[in-house]
């Protein structure tokens, strides 16, 4: 689990908490988890796993397979995410301004918000072509090594960007050093362009290019991202011609987005 001040606020329900961090720890390609599974990956006691795991199950938000002894997600949770996604007008508006990109560049483009220390995507859209990136609606991505999350660093203030960068530091202390450079030089060349690029920094085979979007509204920051294939992407067609179009789009939305509140 990540640790934030949330841990000490009084108004909180641990045993809340708790059950969230149950289904969290589900991930891409984790069809079944058991109890000791789960208290691995959350830290909690096995018996305290048991209990939660009861709960979830009897509201619906995991099932258990009598055939593996393990807990799979239920339909409650895609209840849930579902009514999260159909009540974003932003994907809405954004989707077929995102697949023009998609198809111009040959790549994907896609919208993603903050997980803690990932970036969750919530649109994308692949082009014929795509075959480097074949990430869709779900996944998750590091944040301090694409570009779609240091595009989300760059829009925080400085105070929320630290505190994040602290985490980051804490997990991976031998990679820092290069982490920090990119991050460093992200934050310049959003300062000088207005978007920021990833090459090769978390997939060697693959470039991008992210420009975060910042609600008038004071809502969470999104962030649209180009990627693609390393050999297709170079870095003058990121700096020089997707870059700046992804920027429109981004201005595209954001007035769309504000005509309608």
């Amino acid at each position: 689990m990540i640790e934030t001040e949330k841990d000490n606020d009084r108004q909180s329900v641990r045993a809340l908490e708790r059950g969230l961090e149950v289904l969290r720890s589900f991930k891409p390609g984790d069809r079944f988890l058991g109890n000791q599974e789960l208290a691995q990956r959350t830290g909690l006691p096995k018996p305290t796993i048991s209990r939660l795991t009861h709960t979830l199950t009897r509201l619906g938000y995991l099932a258990y397979s009598e055939k593996f002894g393990k807990y799979h997600l239920d339909s409650a949770v895609l209840a849930l995410g579902y009514s999260f996604l159909v009540n974003m007008d932003v994907r809405r508006i954004a989707r077929p301004l995102m697949r023009d990109l998609a198809e111009y560049a040959q790549a994907s483009v896609a919208l993603g918000v903050q997980d803690r220390l990932s970036m969750l995507y919530i649109e994308a859209y692949r082009s014929s072509a795509t075959v480097t990136l074949t990430l869709d609606v779900g996944s998750q991505i590091p944040i301090a090594t694409t570009s779609m999350g240091r595009a989300l660093l760059c829009a925080l203030s400085d105070a929320e960007r630290e505190a994040i960068l602290d985490q980051v530091k804490t997990r991976n202390e031998g990679e820092w050093p290069r982490i920090k450079a990119g991050i460093d030089q992200s934050l310049q060349d959003y300062a000088e362009r207005g978007f920021c690029l990833s090459l090769g920094d978390w997939k060697k085979d693959v470039h991008a290019v992210a420009a975060p979007l910042i609600p008038s509204d004071g809502s969470r920051v999104l962030v649209f991202s180009c990627a693609g294939a390393a050999f297709q992407l170079r870095r003058h067609m990121l700096e020089d011609d997707i870059g700046p179009r992804l920027l429109n789009l981004v201005t595209n939305v954001k007035e769309i987005m504000d005509r309608q509140v």
